[in-house]
């Protein structure tokens, strides 16, 4: 079940339950015989990736469910931080699988059943371990935790009607995340050449959105937040993608130096990005590269603001 963006927390907000939006990688884990697989909204298999998850099958025992969470990466502060995820294989950052749905449980489906009563069962489960946990929800006072969310740097959070069922693969205006920043999911569909320092790698990711009809638009260039191993595992990764014309809609409205220079890919891998806010020409204004999206499907990336 997916969220659908919002300027603003719901008012009145009564009849709505507050949780942490977190920064990470949405993941299904489905536990049977005290043995867990995790798996992306791609439906890749990522069990492998996070394997300290694994012993939360141990904890359920015979118990079998399918739980909906977030794999989040903890920065020193005890913050969730993407660009930490990011380094998974490089580094080890501690992780943890946020817990916050129940989607089934021994032998019968809990999707119809309205959200408090999800919640219910997920928290009779006892789930706690050293790298997942069952994050708290709050009945009302969204302003204040948005409020609270804000100070500790946190992305901000997701409103959730307290009557509604699961819709699996569904956007639902029963959930609505609200950020404290711009951010944006945004399809890669080409590069830049870099001179200077980057002479030789990637000077900035061309990206866009789809709109209305399914046509990827245009959003703009995205040349910070990269660190020299991230460009150059980006050029790895899109070279084998390369196509020889722009994957946009409208391309004759692309800037001149974008259809003179750049290069194009097949629009297959889904980018963070951070940004000030959107332009009156539909693209987006000092945006800050936050990592790849493994979690998320080309094809679902739609203008949020």
């Amino acid at each position: 079940m997916l969220a659908t963006s919002a300027a603003s927390l719901p008012q009145p907000d009564e009849g709505w339950a507050y949780e942490i939006k977190w920064d990470g990688f949405r993941m299904v884990a489905l536990v049977a015989g005290g043995r867990v697989r995790l798996q992306s909204r791609t439906l890749l298999d990522s069990t492998a990736d996070f394997p300290e998850v694994g012993a939360l099958g141990s904890q359920l025992g015979s118990t079998e469910a399918v739980l909906d969470g977030e794999v989040v990466a903890l920065d020193e502060q005890g913050r969730p931080s993407f660009g930490l995820l990011q380094q998974r294989g490089r580094a080890r950052p501690p992780i943890v699988y946020m817990i916050f749905d129940l989607l089934f449980l021994d032998g019968w489906s809990t999707t119809a059943l309205a959200y408090l009563e999800r919640r219910r069962l997920l928290e009779g489960l006892s789930l706690a371990g050293p790298s997942w946990q069952v994050p708290a929800h709050h009945l009302g006072e969204g302003a204040e935790l948005l409020e609270a969310s804000r100070a500790q740097g946190l992305e901000g959070l997701v409103a959730k009607q307290i009557d509604s069922p699961y819709l699996p693969g569904q956007r639902s205006a029963a959930w609505r995340k609200v950020k404290n920043w711009a951010r944006q999911e945004l399809v890669i569909g080409g590069w830049m050449p870099g001179t200077g320092g980057r002479t030789g790698t990637l000077g900035s990711l061309l990206v866009g959105y789809h709109d209305a009809t399914g046509a990827l638009r245009y959003a703009g260039r995205v040349g910070t937040g990269f660190t020299r191993a991230e460009l150059d595992r980006l050029h790895g990764l899109l070279d084998p993608l390369a196509r020889p014309d722009p994957p946009f809609a409208e391309a004759r409205a692309l800037p001149s130096e974008v259809r003179r220079w750049g290069r194009f890919v097949e629009p297959r891998l889904v980018a963070e990005v951070a940004f000030s806010e959107w332009t009156h020409t539909g693209t987006i204004r000092q945006p800050s590269y936050q990592g790849l999206r493994v979690d998320k499907a080309p094809g679902e990336v739609v203008r949020e603001g």
